[in-house]
Parts: structure tokens; sequence; C-alpha cells
């Protein structure tokens, strides 16, 4: 999910395949379609957050704000595409910027928590994380929901599910900078930096490493 301005052990072969011949085949072949279809829209989200000029993101978070839309409507129940259509509002808020993005980010807010009730595991835990940014980023009362501690609860929630992670790390690490913890959020952007990278998400990782050295180069010439 991004920033408004962010998953087993082998059991032997014939067990598995056993185990597996006692599915029925549509539920079998279910993860595929909805795991597709979200590669799609993030890879689509990658493009337009790291490749497009500032000028164009907000139109272009906008079109794709209605292909993830009909993504969480045509899979209904899992956690996944509501976790990248939060992302997708979260991002265009960000771009748009004022109070005109309260509505947005209002939205995201609905459909993290929607996801976080479905199974709040489901990529690396990124709907916490994601969250977090939202609570940390938006106004407090009256004009938004803003909360600095239930930020910090939801940003060490993603790191309990992955510890590892570069966004969750990063994420934590800008809350930590703006609340003037300054050591805390360099060790997290430190490890930041060690995340392991993810399957197909390159892109994305070489962005996300190129904002933590920009805030770790910030934090210590301050």
């Amino acid at each position: 999910m991004n920033s408004p301005r962010r998953i087993p052990g082998a059991l032997s072969a014939l067990p598995a395949l056993a185990a597996l011949a006692l599915l029925p085949l549509s539920l079998s072949l279910q993860a595929a379609p909805v795991d597709d279809a979200v590669a799609r829209v993030q890879h689509d989200w990658e493009r337009i957050r790291y490749d497009l000029p500032a000028a164009q993101r907000a139109q272009g978070f906008e079109s794709l704000s209605r292909a993830a839309h009909e993504v969480s409507a045509q899979f209904a129940g899992r956690s996944e595409p509501l976790v990248w259509e939060g992302i997708v509002l979260s991002s265009w808020a960000g771009e748009k910027g004022g109070l005109g993005a309260l509505g947005l980010v209002k939205q995201a807010k609905a459909l993290y928590e929607r996801a976080i009730d479905l199974d709040g595991q489901a990529l690396d835990g990124s709907a916490y994380a994601s969250l977090g940014v939202l609570y940390a980023k938006v106004p407090g009362w009256p004009l938004g929901f803003g909360d600095g501690g239930k930020a910090e609860a939801l940003f060490k929630q993603a790191l309990a599910i992955n510890p590892q992670g570069i966004d969750p790390h990063f994420f934590y690490a800008e809350y930590l900078a703006d609340e003037g913890r300054t050591a805390e959020a360099v060790g997290h952007l430190e490890q930041a930096l060690r995340a392991p990278p993810r399957p197909g998400r390159a892109r994305a990782d070489a962005g996300r490493r190129d904002e933590v050295k920009a805030l770790l180069d910030k934090l210590r010439g301050a």
C-alpha cells in the first residue's frame, strides 16, 4: 500500500497429491484468477506510481480505481482485491491532496477494514500497514480520523505478520520520523534496505528502496 500525498513447509509429495485429488476442481482453480486480476491492478499501480510524471498520476489512479473496484466486485469475499482497491484510492488521494482527498481516504479506510475482517494475513498483512498509513497521515478530528496511537499499533501488527517486509518497515519509519523518533526511524529504514526481494515486484522494490534511501539521507543529515 501506498502512502497517501503500501506469504509454508513442505509435505511429502504423495500425501500432498492425495489431498489435492480430494478437492473439487473448481476450488483448486479459484486462486489463479483472483491472483492474476490483483496482479494486473498491482502492476498498473506500479507503472503509475513510479513511471508516470507527477502531473499525470492523479488521472492514472482515478482510472485505475474503476478497474480495481471491478476486481473487488468480481471476487467478493476475497481480501486481496479490497487491499489493492484501497491502495489505489489512497494513492489517488495522495496525488489529489487537500480536503477533496478526505472522501477517498475514508473509502480506502473502509476497504482496508473489510479486508482485515476477511483475512488480515493476506498479502503479508498489507491491509494493516496501509490502514496505519491513513491513521498516520490523515488529519485528526474534526476534519478526519487520524490517530497516531492507532497508526503505531497497526504498523506493529503489520510487522508481526511480515517482520522482514520493506513496506511495513518504511511506513513505520515515516511515522517515527514525523514523531521526532529519529533513531528508531533510522533503524527501521536500515531493516527496510535489508528486505528480501518480492517475486514479481522488482519495479515496486526499486521505487520503495529509493524512497527509503531518500528518507534515510534526510534523517542522517538532520
